[in-house]
């Protein structure tokens, strides 16, 4: 009976002998490879993501004018910060008192509860400081920062839902805008004045602010990288992510054009739906403000790489980040700066800074050298200061140059010539007079007539050059009248007008390498501007599809009022049409090294005498005594240095803006063309002339037209009255 039984354990421990020993063979010959895997992996920390890196935004001469520096962050989850928040113990402190508790005891309670976030948050701080090397006052500052902002965002809500209908909420709502915090907390605390009440509504509001991580520390350098990961691998609420730095060397300069970068929105992700290394993480940024940062987020945005080391501190696999594409502009960055110093100490008003658009263009090339819109704003603060730029005078935002639209005045009446010339309605000697009279009824009067007393028949036979050089309402008006509605919007339209002008980025050749397409049909926000007598929502995709202008409305057109609508780049355009003798180009504003030259034109067969017509009055406007530019270049030392200066002044009414516009070209054969407007000015002579001039010097002092040194005797006085 035992003897059968010890055979039995005999065999037992045999079989679990025998399969233990299978069980090591197998291991040891088949799994040996997989188990040293699994041994190694339990000894390798998570992969630390390097950060994308975006590409540059450079001018025409390869000068940076936005770019990335990548960091790291040591991040903390508020679920953690909130330990040392006084505000979430005073909420939870009370909330025991309520329950019969001393304020003692209910602490205690909760130092109980929390033992082991304050634990771990105390070392945190502590093995910071001493990784960093920063105080751990500073430390705890940041911390107060984040506890700070994610409890104002819960008391706002508590209030919001607490109150939706509050006449707060109306009123700024009306004015676009939010409630201010300090306002809505000042509401919340008057109709809820017990202290207990409104931190009970403040911590029933969960919010995704509350999950997230916030940057606690700048890790600087591999060793504290590697530190900072090693030391803080176990705990849960705390990361390590990397953040791209933006800098904008320039500041101000072009921000309405190169716009900023803010915190990715998850749908953004659509861009790079199939690529893992691109898409956005926690805390990583993209393009805002509708400039190239925005437009050209496909291009810019690179891919992340990582790296991956044991717990050891051994690198073990590193892949590096792809960086993105860089942009480059068409503008000269120090030319743009030059034009916005000096315009930011213009005034024209006493109230208020003025708003001022400017536009320069390379007539052979059709390339924007520059772009100005007044006031502006610091790029490399806007995320911080987005609210202040919304709401400051003048929108800084928003470009004066191809956004905002105008009425165009008087600058509009070289094209009215052209097209009354080559549509055989006048010719360049005939006589449209203007009388010392009022204008019939529906007809606008003469300028001259109304401000200065006078009329054009007194001064000289106002034939087509004379009309230009006196910026005659009556002449042009008549003119404009003669021609079928139609036709003269068919030239307006041949010149750009009412179309949006400006080309987005060669997104084929620019994104070359990055594989793709979602978000490559972008352009900057510009308007098309309006040339009929209706506003249209989208712009016409042909001709055929432009409303007609109403016949009454032609005379109006033809001293650029009425519904006419257009914006400084498309003034600075038909100037550089004109200045090349009648052959169009788009302007260009993204250069692209597979089209060195700006391919697009169309010459529009106008004949040359009649630009020279054009040219004859525009000269005379700044070069003649009577001419409405003459006191605003009378000293200049533009001509001296070879250049002649081909303008014509405008002025609108309701709204009131002021305007100069036109070409120069000096004795080698270089031209630019440029458009500039004040708003709220009353004389384009006295507000923009003025201001152009002083542009056009600037130009020259950046080489692109005249030649720097005064000659010591000018050959011919360009200058000279007659």
């Amino acid at each position: 009976m035992y003897r059968k039984r010890l055979y039995i354990l005999i065999l037992i421990c045999s079989v679990v002998i025998a399969v233990c020993t299978l069980r090591i063979a197998y291991l040891q010959i088949f799994r040996s490879d997989i188990a040293r895997e699994d041994i190694r992996k339990s000894r390798i920390l998570a992969p630390v993501m390097l950060p994308t890196v975006r590409g540059s935004i450079l001018d025409r001469h390869g000068k940076v004018l936005a770019l990335d520096e990548p960091v790291f962050y040591l991040q903390a989850n508020y679920e953690l910060t909130r330990i040392f928040d006084e505000q979430f113990w005073r909420a939870g402190i009370m909330r025991g008192m309520e329950k019969g508790e001393t304020a003692e005891e209910a602490e205690a309670v909760m130092r109980e509860k929390y033992v082991n976030d304050i634990a771990t948050m105390t070392n945190v701080i502590r093995a910071s400081a001493r990784i960093t090397g920063v105080d751990d006052q500073e430390i705890f500052g940041r911390i107060r920062e984040i506890n700070d902002r994610v409890w104002l965002t819960r008391q706002v809500i508590a209030w919001r839902r607490r109150f939706p209908e509050s006449p707060l909420i109306e009123a700024y709502k009306a004015k676009g805008r939010s409630v201010p915090a300090g306002e809505a907390l000042g509401q919340f605390a008057r109709l809820v004045p017990s202290e207990y009440k409104r931190l009970e509504f403040t911590m029933l509001v969960d919010l995704a602010d509350m999950h997230e991580n916030y940057p606690l520390i700048e890790l600087k350098g591999s060793e504290q990288l590697l530190a900072a990961q090693m030391e803080f691998v176990d705990i849960e609420e705390i990361t390590i992510l990397p953040e791209a730095r933006r800098f904008y060397p320039y500041g101000t300069s072009a921000c309405q054009l190169i716009g900023w970068v803010g915190a990715a929105q998850q749908s953004e992700n659509e861009l790079f739906e199939d690529d893992t290394h691109s898409r956005y993480l926690t805390g990583e940024v993209a393009g805002r403000g509708n400039g190239v940062e925005e437009v050209c987020e496909v291009i810019l945005r690179g891919q992340r790489g990582q790296v991956i080391y044991n717990r050891d501190g051994e690198l073990l696999n590193r892949k590096e980040t792809s960086f993105g594409n860089d942009v480059r502009f068409s503008l000269d960055v120090e030319l743009q700066r030059s034009i916005e110093r000096y315009l930011s100490g213009v005034r024209s008003r006493e109230e208020g800074a003025d708003e001022i658009g400017a536009v320069v263009i390379d007539v052979a090339s059709g390339d924007i050298l520059a772009m100005v819109s007044m006031p502006v704003y610091d790029v490399n603060t806007a995320r911080v200061d987005y609210k202040k730029n919304l709401e400051a005078d003048g929108e800084p935002r928003k470009s004066k140059a191809i956004y905002e639209t105008y009425p165009p005045g008087s600058v509009i009446k070289p094209l009215i010539l052209l097209a009354g010339l080559e549509e055989g309605k006048v010719t360049a000697d005939e006589i449209i007079g203007c009388p010392y009279s009022k204008a019939p009824g529906g007809w606008p009067d003469c300028i001259t007539f109304r401000k200065l007393g006078t009329s054009h028949d007194l001064q000289w036979s106002n034939n087509a050059r004379n009309a230009i050089k006196g910026s005659c309402n009556r002449y042009f008006s008549i003119l404009a009248d003669r021609l079928n509605s139609v036709v003269l919007q068919k030239w307006f339209y041949m010149f750009g007008f009412g179309q949006k002008v400006l080309p987005g980025p060669d997104f084929g050749a620019l994104t070359k390498g990055l594989d793709r397409t979602i978000g490559t049909d972008r352009n900057l926000l510009q308007s098309a501007g309006t040339i009929s007598s209706t506003v249209l929502r989208r712009p016409p995709a042909s001709f055929s599809e432009v409303p007609l202008l109403q016949g009454y409305e032609k005379r109006l057109f033809g001293i650029g009022q009425g519904s006419c609508r257009v914006t400084v780049l498309h003034v600075a355009n038909m100037m550089g049409t004109i200045a090349r003798g009648g052959i169009y180009k788009d302007p260009r504003l993204f250069l692209n090294d597979a089209d060195p030259v700006n391919k697009f034109q169309r010459d529009l067969g106008i004949s040359q005498a009649n630009l020279a017509t054009v040219r004859d009055g525009m000269s005379a406007v700044v070069n003649e005594s009577d001419g409405t530019a003459r006191k605003a270049f009378r000293d200049s030392d533009l001509f001296s240095r070879g250049i002649k200066v081909f303008g014509k002044t405008g002025s609108t009414e309701k709204p009131y803006h002021a305007w100069f516009a036109g070409f120069a070209e000096d004795e080698s054969g270089r031209a630019i063309s440029f458009a500039v407007i004040v708003e709220g000015g009353s004389s384009g002579a006295g507000d923009a002339a003025p201001l152009g001039e002083h542009i056009l010097g600037l130009c020259r002092d950046a080489g692109y037209i005249g030649v720097n040194e005064k000659p010591a005797v000018a050959s011919v006085d360009h200058a000279q009255d007659n």
